[in-house]
């Protein structure tokens, strides 16, 4: 083997695990290079160290310390699975999402937010279910709030909520076919239509067909092992490399080929 190569060998051992460790501060949040920690991201992290088998110490006591500045649903969700991945059951902050349900069974600001309460919640409230199941597309998928077009990535994420929730049948199997219709010819999933492959849907994708009792294509994984950088991170794309922590984290979770939750409250 020649030096190169060798030196290249040696620098991808580095693991994503690793990377996305190395991205903790003191405080046990998680920031991108150059940035500082923050809730959103320090959740993301801690779910794909999870997935991967990983810990993520100080990461609970820091996510503590900022749930009273979780505004959206979304976070509060977010923040739950992370709190629930680690161990802990995140009182305070179900509670806030039970106080988000609305009558007609959405929970917070939008479709989006429904499907992410029902992960940190670990089961549908009444109605949820049927809530998200009226607004599904007629072509199968999921969209981050009504009226707007169906993407790869709320459908995947609708999957998980639905497998949650105990929903089969007719409905899952046209989100997933949906959901493949994303794919390019590299392997790759997109967000939305000609927008490109990228890492971050892929790694949804995946996750959305393991929740729909789906095998995701091999070809998503090689696509995002063209990915990989030699310091244990993921590109965006082919194109772009940027936000890498949360790249990373997303992608670990797909690799380690889990759903959310990662854990259900107790």
């Amino acid at each position: 083997m020649g030096v190169v190569a060798l030196v290249a060998a040696v620098a991808l051992a580095v693991s994503p695990s690793s990377f996305v460790l190395a991205s903790q501060g003191p405080g046990g949040g998680f920031a991108e290079p150059g940035g500082r920690p923050d809730a959103g991201l320090t959740s993301w992290a801690v779910l794909g160290l999870r997935a991967a088998g990983a810990d993520a110490p100080g990461a609970l006591a820091y996510l503590q310390s900022q749930e009273a500045g979780l505004s959206s649903t979304s976070d509060v969700a977010l923040a739950a699975l992370a709190e629930e991945a680690l161990g802990a059951r995140p009182d305070g902050l179900l509670a806030r999402l039970v106080a988000a349900e609305r009558a007609d069974g959405q929970i917070g600001e939008t479709l989006n937010s429904t499907y992410w309460a029902v992960l940190a919640l670990g089961a549908a409230p009444p109605g949820t279910a049927a809530f998200i199941l009226a607004h599904q597309s007629k072509a199968g998928g999921f969209s981050w709030f009504a009226g707007v077009q169906a993407d790869s990535n709320d459908t995947a994420a609708a999957l998980e909520a639905l497998r949650v929730a105990g929903v089969k049948g007719a409905a899952i199997a046209r989100a997933a076919k949906f959901l493949l219709t994303f794919q390019n010819k590299d392997g790759g999933f997109e967000l939305s239509r000609g927008r490109g492959s990228d890492a971050q849907s892929t790694a949804w994708a995946i996750q959305g067909l393991l929740a729909a009792g789906r095998t995701p294509p091999h070809s998503a994984f090689h696509y995002l092992g063209t990915l990989r950088r030699l310091d244990g991170s993921y590109r965006y794309s082919a194109q772009y490399v940027t936000t890498p922590v949360w790249v990373t984290a997303q992608v670990l979770a797909a690799l380690a080929r889990k759903t959310f939750p990662l854990a259900s409250p107790s």
